[in-house]
């Protein structure tokens, strides 16, 4: 098919060229003398990536249910008890992932379209008098509904309630995109993934551990050799892994977070609520409904749409993919087949996001969801006249 495929499901995401071009690297060996060079430097622009001066990066050759497997049997031992908030399919993988290597997890069901309470955590840690917890598994960025949680107020409750458990967060949707800020609010475990914020293919899992963290290993006994936080931290110490890593992702990373800090990290973040705002101006146009229910809920990286009733969702993924080159995200587990989603995360901007809801519109009117043909992206249109660019304003 002519011209360029649009790529907007929330990960894989674009790979901007000026990525590309870094990692077009011949192989190297990576255990010769300047090797460092390059991975010094990436280790430690993680760090503020991750926004910690206190904490360690790991980069393992993986994706993001890689880093889960090293965050949690690193610190933990088979029994261990730890509680997870699930409201969507990627918290409901990690549950499993957390039950199948041997965690005891209490977990909290939370409404798919909601996400973390604060409130129900708290009250589950205030009771645990024993601190027979050890953890508690938190999910930033639901992509599955569109939803994002608030952090923050997660380590104010367990604070609250005065409790000693690690705190985990999945930032594979988040980290890059989303204000995400370890230090500050006592995350001790922080995942993320190379496909996502980081404009990167899937490859990379990059993890964050707080000085608490590197301390639990000592006394974490889950079987892990891949993962292994000890063998990385001998090896990185001299700027090298213990295996083969992957070299054109690290030429890539290298670039991906100097491409951030060029347009500056507050403003990668501004320029997400800015595009994913016209998204939801778009959806309210077409007199449908976001699968997050309240705006606090609302994510700058992903939006879940609601179709109405008589409607399947992956008719308008289909028609959207085969007629017009567009990839959507489809509907996963409870919301299969009730939603579609526009991924707006990455390497993009206005016109970019205004092609995706063009395409959009023709595969729901197509498929005969009745909407006012141009309304969302007229809804869009405004939206971004209408406001600050912070796209022209990053670029001056």
């Amino acid at each position: 098919m002519p011209g360029r495929h649009f790529l907007f499901v929330p990960g894989p995401t674009n790979v901007p060229d000026r990525i590309l071009r870094a990692m077009h690297v011949p192989m190297e060996d990576h255990r010769n003398p300047t090797f460092p060079d390059l991975t010094k430097p990436i280790l430690e622009d993680l760090k503020k990536i991750f926004k910690t001066t206190t904490g360690q990066c790991f980069v393992y050759p993986s994706t993001g249910t890689g880093g889960w497997e090293a965050a949690l049997t690193n610190t933990l031992s088979p029994g261990d008890k730890v509680i997870v908030s699930r409201y969507g399919q990627f918290s409901a993988l990690w549950t499993d992932l957390a039950q199948r290597i041997g965690l005891d997890v209490q977990v909290i069901d939370e409404e798919w379209g909601t996400g973390t309470h604060p409130e129900h955590i708290h009250a589950i840690l205030e009771a645990d008098k024993e601190h027979k917890i050890k953890g508690v598994l938190v999910v930033q960025n639901e992509t599955a509904t569109g939803v994002t949680s608030d952090v923050g107020a997660v380590r104010k409750a367990m604070d609250a309630a005065k409790h000693p458990a690690l705190l985990y967060v999945d930032g594979v949707s988040s980290i890059g995109c989303i204000d995400f800020r370890m230090d500050e609010w006592g995350v001790d475990l922080a995942v993320a993934g190379s496909q996502k914020g980081f404009m990167l293919p899937a490859g990379l899992a990059i993890v964050g551990a707080s000085q608490k963290a590197l301390e639990a290993r000592h006394t974490a006994k889950c079987a892990r050799v891949f993962f292994n936080f000890e063998d990385m931290i001998k090896s990185n110490a001299t700027g090298y892994f213990p295996y083969t890593p992957s070299l054109p992702l690290l030429y890539g990373l290298r670039e991906s977070m100097k491409m951030m800090f060029e347009e500056g990290q507050e403003n990668v973040f501004q320029r997400h609520h800015y595009l994913a705002s016209g998204v939801r101006a778009a959806v309210s146009a077409w007199g449908l409904k976001n699968c997050a229910t309240e705006p606090k809920w609302f994510s700058d990286t992903v939006t879940a749409i609601v179709v109405p009733e008589g409607f399947n969702g992956a008719d308008v993924i289909a028609t959207a993919y085969r007629r017009y080159n567009l990839a959507l995200g489809a509907g996963l587990a409870k919301v299969a087949g009730k939603v579609f989603r526009i991924g707006h995360l990455g390497d993009l901007n206005e016109l970019m996001v205004l092609g995706a809801l063009a395409g959009a519109e023709m595969s729901m009117l197509d498929i005969g969801i009745k909407i006012e043909p141009g309304s969302g992206v007229a809804a869009a249109q405004n939206y971004f006249r209408s406001s600050n660019s912070v796209i022209a304003n990053a670029a001056e």
